[in-house]
């Protein structure tokens, strides 16, 4: 897979919980015109787990259709079940994606053995001719494919060059680069890390499968950019003007109860998506069970994006200039805020 900047995108609502396909449509324009290397459709951010399988595959068909030429599409095809995985990947393929990314199997918890010999093997042989991306994220699916199985793959299979690394574990992702070799990419699946995976020797990413790229396209795939152009310093201007946007991807809170204090995990897409609404783009709410936030949760949400705002407006003005919104106007108006937590 070519290095770069790669959003998860957003499956967005209407009021009534339907595909927002016009509003996939203007996402789609504006990741492209703010030159992202490429979108995944119908991952995690995407809420894959709560899309029907029809909308899972209309939202890759759009998503393929309307980059085309302009960048890469990526189809997130992944399932607790090898034949819902191979099936899904029949239908990306179809539709010409440039890779197809398979999470780990979630819940029902195959070794790592398992997870190679009975969902990467055989899709990877199947579909020998489009990329394959593992995705591991052991918080989420509660196992995990490991580097040496990981390792085993890609000498095995010349599809599978690459994985969304999202362990948090910087040790897992070296002894990864280790077993995989210089030529393997690793891609972080967790924005607060990209920069630092990426300029850590022994790590060596080459980019990121983003979150909050939905949000900021354009100075994420700059700073990217950078670092593969070894321009660490340029990158790190803009790594610290969107630092208090990349901590968003889950806001966890300590909320009172009657019962005493009880921690509150607002994990992605929901402070995303929150975000989203106030800032006026295409997005509606997330389906349940995923539902609001809360009070301090979306308080922490504004805040941020506020202290953006004030310290470095130029990186919000794409989405003005593109959605034709007030930014200030969206951020300090309560009238945005109303239905977004909990009471």
């Amino acid at each position: 897979m070519e290095n770069g900047c790669f959003t998860a995108l957003i499956t967005p609502f209407t009021a009534d919980e339907r595909l927002d396909t016009e509003g996939l449509d203007r996402l789609i324009e504006f990741q492209v015109k703010n030159g992202i290397t490429g979108i995944l459709a119908a991952g995690t951010t995407g809420e894959s787990p709560t899309l029907k399988w029809e909308e899972h595959h209309k939202a890759v068909t759009e998503i393929a259709k309307k980059t085309g030429d302009s960048c890469m599409c990526i189809a997130g095809a992944g399932s607790n079940n090898t034949s819902e995985a191979m099936e899904a990947a029949a239908h990306a393929v179809q539709e010409n994606v440039d890779a197809v990314l398979l999470v780990d199997p979630y819940y029902n918890g195959p070794s790592s053995l398992e997870i190679r010999k009975e969902y990467y093997e055989p899709i990877a042989e199947k579909f020998g001719g489009t990329e394959i991306i593992p995705y591991i994220i052991p918080g989420r699916t509660g196992a995990q494919l490991l580097p040496e199985d990981l390792a085993a793959l890609t000498e095995r299979f010349g599809n599978i060059n690459s994985v969304k690394e999202a362990t948090g574990n910087p040790e897992n992702m070296k002894h990864t680069r280790k077993l995989c070799g210089n030529d393997f990419t690793i891609f972080s699946g967790d924005d607060g890390l990209i920069f630092d995976i990426m300029t850590d020797s022994a790590i060596k990413a080459g980019g990121g499968i983003s979150v909050m790229s939905n949000i900021i396209p354009a100075p994420l795939t700059r700073m990217i950019r950078h670092l593969n152009n070894g321009e660490e310093q340029r990158a790190a201007e803009i790594h610290d003007a969107v630092k208090p946007l990349l901590s968003l991807v889950t806001v966890t809170t300590e909320e009172e109860t009657r019962f005493g204090p009880a921690k509150c995990r607002a994990r992605n897409p929901l402070p995303l998506k929150t975000l989203m609404r106030i800032l006026g783009m295409p997005s509606g709410g997330c389906r349940q069970p995923v539902g609001r936030m809360t009070k301090a949760g979306l308080d922490t949400v504004v805040s941020a994006a506020r202290s953006v705002q004030e310290n470095n407006p130029e990186i919000f003005a794409p989405i003005a200039d593109f959605f034709g919104v007030d930014i200030e106007e969206r951020l300090n108006n309560p009238v945005y805020l109303e239905g977004l937590y909990y009471s």
